[in-house]
C-alpha cells in the first residue's frame, strides 16, 4: 500500500495552507480558499473520475467533457458526519451510454474515498448524458 502524505500549516486563526506533492492550497472560510467539506467533496470528484475515466479508457469509450457536482448534509448530532452524500456527473458527447453507466457503477465500488465515506453516509450517484 502506498503512503500518501500533505502538510498542513495555519496561522492567524483558521488561515492555512496546504502543501501536497504537486501544489499548494489555500484552507479557511473567506474568497480564495477551500474550507474542510470542499476539499473532502473535491477529492471525491477527483477519485470517482480517476476511477470512471480509467475504466471508460479500458473499454475504449470516448467522450468530450464531465462536469461532476457533489452535494450532501451533515448530521445536527455530534459527531457531525455526513448523513448522505450525491456525486452528480454529466457527461458531454457520450459514445457508449450504457458502457459509462457500468463504468460509474464499477468506479463507486473502487474508488476509495467514495468507499471510505460510505462507512458514514449513504452514497448515491448519478449520471447524466448532453
Amino acid at each position: 500500500m502506498a503512503e500518501k502524505s500533505i502538510h498542513v500549516q495555519f496561522k492567524d486563526g483558521f488561515k492555512g495552507e496546504l502543501i501536497a506533492p504537486n501544489d499548494k492550497v489555500n484552507i479557511g472560510v473567506e474568497k480564495g480558499t477551500l474550507a474542510p467539506y470542499d476539499m473532502l467533496f473535491g477529492g471525491l470528484a477527483s477519485c470517482m473520475y480517476a476511477t470512471f475515466l480509467e475504466i471508460a479508457e479500458k473499454k475504449r469509450i470516448h467522450f468530450d467533457s464531465a462536469d461532476i457536482e457533489v452535494t450532501g448534509e451533515k448530521r445536527t448530532e455530534i459527531p457531525t458526519t455526513l448523513k448522505w452524500v450525491n456525486v452528480k456527473v454529466t457527461i458531454k458527447n457520450a459514445e457508449k451510454e450504457k458502457g459509462l453507466i457500468k463504468a460509474m457503477e464499477i468506479a463507486a465500488n473502487y474508488c476509495s474515498i467514495y468507499q471510505t465515506i460510505s462507512k458514514v453516509a449513504e452514497m448515491s450517484w448519478d449520471i447524466e448524458f448532453e
